[in-house]
């Protein structure tokens, strides 16, 4: 690719693959009862070129989340930011001094999941690199996933509870800090060394999750009588019979929430916690999807609810590095933050990650207040340091020494 400029190269990719994509050059529009639609109007999406007079070592030893100087590597348009019509993509590609590039995104999240991004992306890779038209086909069929008619709630759905902010538990935005952990093959081992025999079966994925749900819920010192939720993202792509079909790029996962006492999430054991995460998942199925879809009718597309809600989401499948322009995988390929703009400090996303020496594991951005950060930061060393206080059962009754607080 010696010689060639990454902004014409992708620019005119882009352009073909959305004769394949086309929905994504239209805009969106609500109907009745709050329905989305697409307006196939050919009205494009946005592009940005732009050049850096840095070089990519410049940016840091390990490329991470918070990524740095993100406003600069995709411009934030004004008058797009709204989810009803406005473009769906925005793209920015930039040259850096050293002749590398960063290829930014800004996806409206009722098009795609990740997996269906991670698609869009690599067909856009494929072109750049002279295929004629993607490898795997996009398939929409949105239908797949319809209400039925007349729609009904069979499943408990406590991920859409609508719940009043009394107490201010939404961290605003002006007050919060980001920072990412790192967690490889002896951070994972120091949190399984807590739980017991018959749970060491569980998934990295739930046994994390386990351990930062418990420890941001003490650093968050919440009263001990309310209820916290842990949201987990579930593919749902193989939960139907037959399976979505391939190529299909729409959305195609749940909120499963777990509910628990701050009481007893914080006094139990963390295998308390792992169980709920392993049945919040296990509870997913074709007709709890088919509920969550009639639910969205009912009660008219309400939003997850996020007053003392903390989302996890594994994008380690999403394969981001992958995708190839033609001047080979990414440096760095994943979430550029955490959090999400319209819930800030509410999600974490779990990215794959390499160190310098080496080491193998997954980077995770974690959102909260200072204080609440300081707190949170002691807490999840006491874990991994093996220095937690697990309650200590006295005949009929458990007692429990918080150790950082």
């Amino acid at each position: 690719m010696k010689g060639k400029d990454p902004v014409d190269v992708i620019r005119k990719a882009l352009a073909k693959t959305l004769v394949f994509y086309y929905p994504f050059a239209g805009r969106l529009r609500e109907g009745p009862g709050r329905k989305l639609m697409v307006d196939c109007n050919d009205e494009g999406v946005l592009f940005i070129e732009a050049d850096a007079d840095v070089r990519l070592e410049e940016f840091g030893d390990a490329l991470q989340p918070p990524f740095p100087s993100l406003n600069e590597l995709l411009f934030d348009v004004p008058g797009t930011s709204e989810v009803l019509n406005t473009p769906l993509l925005i793209i920015q590609v930039t040259r850096l001094k050293c002749g590398g590039f960063i290829f930014a995104i800004r996806l409206n999240h009722t098009m795609s999941d990740t997996l269906g991004l991670t698609q869009l992306m690599s067909a856009i890779g494929e072109i750049s690199c002279g295929m004629k038209e993607p490898s795997i086909a996009p398939v929409w069929h949105r239908e797949l996933l319809n209400a039925r008619n007349p729609p009904r709630v069979t499943c408990t759905h406590r991920e859409y509870e609508q719940i009043a902010d009394t107490k201010g538990t939404i961290i605003p935005l002006d007050d919060m800090i980001h920072r990412s952990f790192f967690f490889g093959p002896t951070e994972v081992a120091s949190i399984r060394a807590l739980l017991p025999p018959h749970q060491q079966k569980h998934s990295n994925f739930e046994i994390i999750t386990a351990c930062l749900w418990r420890c941001r819920t003490i650093a968050l010192q919440p009263n001990t009588d309310e209820e916290v939720r842990i949201i987990v993202i579930v593919n749902v792509r193989g939960k139907f019979n037959p399976p979505l079909p391939n190529g299909y790029y729409g959305n195609a996962f749940a909120f499963s929430a777990a509910v628990a006492s701050v009481g007893k999430l914080i006094q139990n054991p963390l295998g308390y916690a792992l169980e709920l995460i392993k049945k919040a998942k296990d509870d997913v199925t074709r007709e709890y999807m088919h509920s969550v879809a009639d639910l969205m009718v009912i009660k008219n597309r309400p939003n997850f609810t996020v007053v003392r809600s903390f989302l996890v989401a594994d994008v380690t499948r999403a394969a981001f590095r992958d995708v190839d322009f033609g001047w080979g995988k990414a440096v760095y390929g994943g979430p550029a933050k955490g959090g999400v703009s319209v819930i800030p400090g509410v999600a974490s996303f779990y990215i794959p990650f390499k160190k310098a020496n080496g080491e193998e594991g997954l980077i995770i951005p974690v959102c909260l207040s200072n204080q609440v950060m300081e707190r949170f930061v002691k807490e999840l060393d006491n874990v991994l340091r093996n220095n937690i206080n697990q309650p200590t059962m006295v005949g009929q009754k458990s007692c429990f020494i918080m150790s950082s607080v």
